[in-house]
């Protein structure tokens, strides 16, 4: 038995994650370890030529336009410059950075996760950026929340987010949602962007956010944080793979979270600061990857982190049919069973 900590908000209990895989998951591997207009326009030419690295069910995301739109991103000289060693890669280039200019990037929580995420982020040119959390910010907090300050003890972590973040990178757009994410507003909030990041801390939480992602047609990068380890996936099962079967849900992955009380508390337990710096970096990067469309896509795949011994592990999981949400008999149809 594996147990993942959520770390975050000071208001809830923050607890273990027991990883309960169903029969469907499998190991993988182990251990795997000038600016300028013209040049601008050179940089694009060849990036538009490179060969695709996805199969056409796992290319990057439709951002920014409505369907049957289609619009050129001009970045400014200003952004060349800024965005300039993305560009080069051949990987991403200048339409690589357009694409994250149009995107907009949901993050839950501005805590251990989400704080990392939302600095890298808007580093990388993400447009618009939303942060739900209706936490403040605690001195106990600064040792791995580095988006907030000594100063900003006592204020909302999104005002102080937003304020990192502008001074970051003031071509993003950030937006504030102080309120605690539940039945009655998740989709509302989730619907209004491309792609959804959750750092939440309680299982409450995780499972309405899986939930409404599904429903709003969204994909989701979810990771979990514990003492010295953590684990990070991919969800998009709304959508459909290559043989036309539905992708993996999180309940797939978690069936269902552990009995109240059963676990300890990560406030009890202790957590490595510069881990949730790590986590939180690879969500940005698999966030980066999704909307880009580079590389292989974490749908189907758990990577957990061994600190301790600094080793990574990869494990491939499946479509439960028996699971509730896009199972072969569907029991949940909306977010009614989550707490309003």
């Amino acid at each position: 038995m594996k147990h993942i900590c959520l770390v975050g908000n000071n208001r809830a209990p923050v607890q273990q994650f027991p990883l309960i895989l169903r029969s469907g998951v499998s190991r993988v591997s182990k251990d795997e370890g000038p600016s300028g207009a013209a040049w601008f326009s050179r940089r694009c030419e060849a990036s538009s030529g490179r060969r695709a690295l996805r199969a056409p069910h796992q290319e990057g995301l439709t951002v920014g336009v409505e369907a049957g739109e289609s619009r050129a991103t001009m970045l400014t000289a200003d952004e060349l410059e800024r965005y300039a060693r993305h560009i080069v890669l051949r990987d991403v280039g200048g339409p690589g950075q357009a694409a994250l200019k149009e995107a907009s990037v949901l993050v839950i929580g501005a805590g251990g996760l989400g704080a990392p995420v939302l600095m890298y982020l808007a580093a990388a040119g993400v447009g618009r950026l939303g942060a739900v959390d209706d936490d403040i910010v605690s001195l106990s907090n600064l040792q791995r929340q580095i988006i907030h300050t000594t100063p900003d003890i006592g204020r909302l972590k999104v005002d102080s987010a937003a304020e990192t973040v502008r001074s970051l990178n003031p071509h993003v757009a950030f937006e504030a949602h102080a309120v605690r994410l539940n039945a009655r507003n998740a989709i509302s909030l989730i619907s209004d962007y491309d792609l959804v990041l959750d750092g939440s801390d309680n299982f409450e939480t995780r499972y309405l956010v899986s939930d409404a992602c599904f429903f709003a047609g969204k994909p989701l990068i979810t990771a979990a944080l514990g003492q010295f380890d953590g684990s990070l996936t991919t969800i998009r099962a709304h959508e459909r793979d290559a043989d036309g079967h539905y992708n993996p849900t999180y309940r797939c992955l978690f069936p269902e979270p552990p009995p109240p009380g059963t676990v300890p508390a990560c406030a009890e337990a202790g957590v490595m600061g510069a881990l949730a710096g790590m986590l939180g970096s690879m969500m940005a990067l698999e966030a980066i990857r999704e909307v880009v469309g580079f590389g292989e896509s974490l749908v189907g795949r758990l990577v957990m982190v061994d600190a301790r011994a600094m080793r990574f592990e990869t494990l491939r999981y499946t479509r439960d049919p028996q699971n509730p949400l896009n199972g072969d008999t569907p029991i949940i149809v909306d977010l009614s069973g989550h707490a309003a």
